[in-house]
């Protein structure tokens, strides 16, 4: 018999406790960086080299870095259920815990691409410099989603969202757009989940079938993992 789809769209919150900041609830700053200076068209195009630093820290970071226990138990459901992630994190902790759907919908920290050409992507482990060139000869730049781009990958979480037999909200509010919006795609009728430490009660208010587990990611997913096998 084929396994119930179980969809999670993952955010900060989940690799916050891995150690990863955040700019969530600090004043627009993000490791003492002003975020639109370091993460918008309008930083680059004014100081990339700042730019290529802050996110070349960023990839120190994360690969100094380990998946928690939450990454850990939404793989195991992996044996009971189709498991498929959706995340707005640009880490790559949901994979090394053992995940095999993984969806990035701001890009991915271990990419860059071409300033010129979107397609052109290529995995980077180092550092980015100033000088570094795709093969189209434009400069290399971190493969992410900046605030104030599109979001290209949305496009392809709807349709996910939609075969869900269970969705799951871990470690975001609702709060960023467009990926809280994925929610109003996932049936009225199946059962949904979210976790995160403070749940805004306008954010929630008026979704059909929610269960809400205010705690941290790693406490509620032990909490979620107890009900599905209840269901």
């Amino acid at each position: 018999m084929a396994k119930k789809k179980l969809v999670v769209l993952s955010g900060a919150g989940i690799s916050a406790e891995s150690g990863l900041k955040t700019f969530r609830d600090s004043d627009g700053l993000w490791e003492g960086y002003d975020v639109y200076e370091v993460a918008t068209p309008r930083g680059w195009n004014k100081n990339p080299a700042l730019v290529l630093d802050f996110y070349n820290m960023r990839r120190k970071d994360v690969l100094d870095a380990q998946p928690n226990e939450a990454h850990i138990g939404l793989a195991e459901l992996q044996n009971d259920f189709d498991v498929q992630i959706i995340t707005q994190n640009i880490d790559d902790l949901h994979e090394r815990a053992g995940s095999e759907k993984v969806l990035h919908l701001h890009g991915e920290i271990f990419k860059m691409r071409s300033v010129a050409d979107e397609s052109l992507i290529y995995p980077i482990k180092g550092d980015i410099k100033l000088g570094d060139v795709a093969e189209d000869g434009a400069q290399l730049r971190p493969h992410i989603v900046w605030f104030e781009e599109p979001v290209p990958m949305i496009g392809q979480a709807v349709p996910l969202v939609r075969q869900a037999d269970y969705f799951v909200v871990v470690g975001t509010s609702l709060a960023v757009y467009p990926a809280a919006g994925l929610v109003d795609f996932a049936h009225h009728a199946i059962p949904k989940f979210i976790i995160d430490k403070k749940i805004p009660g306008d954010g929630v208010n008026g979704i059909h079938g929610l269960k809400i587990i205010e705690k941290p990611a790693t406490e509620g997913v032990q909490e979620l993992i107890a009900l599905l096998r209840g269901i």
